[in-house]
């Protein structure tokens, strides 16, 4: 479904992603994971057409989207979930859930979408007139995850979905990944948090300094001492 092809990214002299390749299948959950500052948010960001790559190639059903746009992007079925949620303050949960149908017509499916986020998330229907900047940071990473769904998405990028939360929370948030893999929907996951990220995902890459360093289905990275010691705390 995916495919990213020698992609090199600069910001300004420096290189931030050297020349990185990997791709994820249709109904896979592949986790991309590395130390802070390692390049995974930058990766998602180009994905996403938020950040032009220097050189290489994006592929998003055999079609390449280096060049699009983020809107045509979303259209085309990629939504992120980004880093620190960044939900839209001074709007209400439910004009929030709402921002993430904004490109959609088919206003019938959006109800049944919204319904399904609801069932998801029960604490979002209960707050659906509150502020979202007043909701605690795993609230706001349900709505942030919610907001992407219901741009009915084939592919959702998750950009650390763990970050800043409880461990009880932490755990229903991938609960909920999984459940959302479950009904056909292909994710790409960026997380520090390697072993659970690894728990959840088919495959993973890892990755050092804007490089992928080592990859493998999720057991092997699981199972690997040089993994075990640099990323799971083994």
């Amino acid at each position: 479904m995916l495919k990213i092809n020698d992609v090199v990214v600069h910001y300004g002299v420096i290189e931030a992603i050297k020349g990185v390749s990997f791709e994820v299948n249709k109904g896979e959950v592949v986790s991309l994971i590395g130390a802070n500052g390692a390049g995974k948010t930058t990766i998602l960001n180009t994905i996403s057409g938020l950040i032009q790559p220097t050189s290489g190639e994006i592929l998003y059903k055999d079609q390449p989207i280096t060049k699009a746009s983020t809107r045509d992007i979303v259209a085309s079925g990629i939504s992120q979930v980004p880093e620190g949620r960044r939900v839209f303050s001074g709007m209400t949960v439910k004009e929030n859930l709402d921002m993430g149908a904004f490109l959609r017509k088919d206003r019938s499916k959006v109800q049944k979408d919204l319904k399904r986020v609801y069932e998801s998330f029960p604490i979002l229907k209960e707050r659906l007139g509150q502020d979202a900047a007043t909701l605690s940071g795993g609230e706001q990473q349900m709505l942030a995850m919610g907001r992407a769904l219901l741009s009915d998405p084939e592919l959702l990028l998750l950009d650390e979905p763990s970050m800043g939360l409880a461990p009880l929370f932490i755990r229903e948030i991938f609960n909920i990944i999984e459940e959302i893999s479950e009904r056909g929907t292909t994710i790409l996951v960026v997380e520090q948090n390697a072993n659970i990220a690894l728990e959840i995902s088919d495959r993973g890459y890892v990755i050092e300094t804007g490089k992928i360093v080592a990859s493998g289905s999720a057991q092997e990275l699981l199972d690997s001492d040089e993994v075990q010691k640099a990323y799971l705390g083994g």
